[in-house]
């Protein structure tokens, strides 16, 4: 008898154990915030390096000089803090028409991680003495600057780079939502919010990535070219959670 109450008590707490334990979502979902938390305390890292950086000749002797107007420095963070801007836009929309507490959560992070990016950015182009803004600059055109001299100005008509589609009719950049998707996202709700958020949020994190990419092979700053990695790793694991979000919700990303 005492053999089977321990055997018991044994299966009974497996049972309890497996109760507990977080599912496939859920898991994902941690690792996810974990990228996103760990590619945020790497940019804090990547702007005060940029800080220092930027301050002069560095300790092997290097020149620090301040990226160009038209680098890949400086276009980067121009088009990714617009880039970033619309992320937070969505995900705070999305936050106010839904209940679904992972999809808020997965908002919430999005939101804190590129507001504080773009701030760090916008940072980098203070502290670069450069505009934030360049009225006759062509969006993406820093992708194909890298040949285009010592200011890195790429020629007109060719501003996707080599990982950039041409944006859809109505967008800024490739990846981002036009007027109209920001327009039926706040006036859905529900599960039709959810789904249309993560379908829209994973097209801006596909244009994200390739821009990203972009800079990590051209920027000149080290501590950018770093930050842009992270966010690469960052965003591909969140599409990676997003596709199975869609998936729980009888949905897909969009073709």
């Amino acid at each position: 008898m005492t053999g089977q109450a321990d055997e018991a008590g044994r299966a009974g707490e497996a049972e309890n154990e497996d109760r507990g334990r977080p599912g496939r979502s859920t898991r994902t979902y941690w690792v996810a915030g974990s990228a996103v938390g760990l590619a945020l305390l790497f940019a804090v890292g990547a702007t005060v390096a940029a800080a220092s950086d930027s301050g002069g000749s560095g300790s092997s002797g290097t020149s620090s000089r301040a990226p160009g107007r038209y680098s890949p420095d400086a276009g980067f963070a121009r088009d990714m803090a617009v880039h970033h801007q619309q992320a937070v836009e969505m995900s705070f929309i999305v936050r106010d028409r839904t209940g679904d507490e992972p999809v808020r959560s997965l908002a919430y992070d999005i939101a804190n991680t590129q507001a504080n990016q773009r701030g760090m950015l916008l940072g980098w182009l203070d502290l670069w003495g450069l505009p934030k803004v360049i009225a006759d600059e062509p969006p993406m055109s820093w992708m194909a600057a890298s040949d285009g001299g010592a200011d890195g100005a790429g020629g007109a008509g060719s501003h996707h780079g080599h990982d950039m589609g041409a944006a859809k009719p109505g967008a800024l950049m490739t990846g981002m939502a036009t007027k109209e998707e920001l327009a039926a996202l706040g006036a859905a709700g529900g599960r039709d919010a959810e789904v249309l958020y993560l379908q829209l949020m994973t097209d801006h994190h596909k244009g994200g990535v390739a821009m990203a990419r972009g800079c990590a092979r051209q920027c000149a700053t080290p501590a950018e070219r770093a930050l842009a990695q992270g966010m690469v790793e960052a965003q591909q694991s969140e599409l990676t959670l997003m596709a199975d979000m869609l998936k729980q919700r009888g949905a897909a990303p969009r073709g």
